[in-house]
């Protein structure tokens, strides 16, 4: 889990920066740097030679990671970017749930 609760295949919405607005699901979370990966956010250009691997080279886009405090968790419920809160179940086990809705995300 990053610091700031987002997790894998998590559905985001970017608050800041060129792609504000936009909402995408999380593809990878790169805790080094704080960063995750979200699905057509943040793209980029990269220059490809072509290789034995890759075959055809030329100019592909591809996503580059955003800062994790430029994302915000989208509920799954009430559909608005929330704050994940914490909560420990009757199970003892820890579950995030929404601030808004107070609905569990991770069951």
């Amino acid at each position: 889990m990053s610091e700031m609760g987002i997790k894998k295949n998590d559905q985001v919405v970017v608050i800041a920066g060129k792609d504000k607005g936009k909402i995408g699901k999380v593809l990878r979370i790169v805790t080094k740097s704080g960063r995750a990966l979200v699905e057509k956010v943040n793209m980029v250009k990269r220059h490809q030679r072509p290789s034995a691997k890759t075959g055809k080279g030329g100019i592909l886009e591809k996503e580059s990671p955003v800062h994790l405090s430029n994302l915000m968790v989208v509920c799954s419920k009430c559909g608005k970017p929330t704050r994940m809160g914490r909560r420990v179940l009757e199970d003892g086990s820890k579950a995030r749930f929404c601030r808004k809705c107070k609905e569990v995300l991770d069951a």
